[in-house]
């Protein structure tokens, strides 16, 4: 099922809860010299990494799961769903960041492609420079808003969701800096922190001492389980 971003839910929006993220496995496209595509499937390492996260995450209690609809995500979460007894509901909102059509699945050596890249990175952090029909740095805010919105009302408290390295990562930094956030400091963040492929993230929605109910980072690319 696909879910739309117009999704609204009556309740309670004080509700407590925690998101387990998980960056998809490995895909084809993630090992080769290629800007990758939403059609890679997962490699036989991603398909590793999907089946013990599957096993991980057996483990811990949660009540939904949530994943982007792109290829290596779906298979990842297809493997949750299966270990954990779960259906998932696949939501627009968890996508990669969504680059320029024409150089999907190109490889580093075309040069035009290359040209479009470097455009297109650069306007991931430049407020309102667009590349083609490539998302920007406007377009990645408002959309980690609305995913946010989106997971905060929900009535389940406790989601696991299927997402992307950058996407993740812009997940982060906004939950951290919020309003204060520029698109220096999301390039720094981006270049400064890494997630691992089917690495685990944790945000808590919930109050504090003298502190207002708001998202909190509780763990960040807990990878424990590639010890297993």
């Amino acid at each position: 099922m696909l879910v739309d971003f117009c999704y609204t839910a009556v309740m309670d929006s004080k509700l407590k809860k925690t998101v387990y993220f998980v960056r998809h496995g490995q895909s084809i496209d993630n090992a080769s010299p290629v800007f990758q595509s939403v059609d890679s499937p997962l490699s036989e390492i991603g398909i590793n990494q999907a089946e013990n996260i599957a096993k991980r995450l057996s483990a811990i209690e949660f009540e939904l799961l949530i994943a982007s609809p792109i290829r290596r995500a779906k298979e990842t979460a297809e493997r949750i769903a299966n270990k954990a007894g779960k259906d998932v509901i696949f939501s627009d909102l968890f996508v990669e960041r969504i680059k320029p059509s024409e150089i999907d699945g190109k490889p580093w050596t075309d040069d035009e492609a290359n040209k479009v890249w470097r455009a297109w990175e650069k306007s991931l952090y430049s407020p309102r420079l667009r590349i083609s029909d490539g998302e920007n740095y406007d377009d990645t805010i408002a959309r980690v808003d609305k995913a946010l919105a989106f997971l905060q009302e929900r009535p389940e408290s406790t989601l696991a969701v299927v997402t992307h390295g950058y996407f993740l990562r812009a997940l982060v930094a906004r939950v951290l800096l919020g309003d204060d956030l520029t698109g220096t400091m999301m390039k720094r963040f981006q270049e400064r922190v890494f997630v691992e492929n089917t690495a685990i993230t944790v945000l808590n929605y919930r109050d504090a001492f003298e502190e207002d109910f708001t998202w909190r980072l509780w763990t960040l690319n807990d990878h424990s389980h590639f010890a297993e």
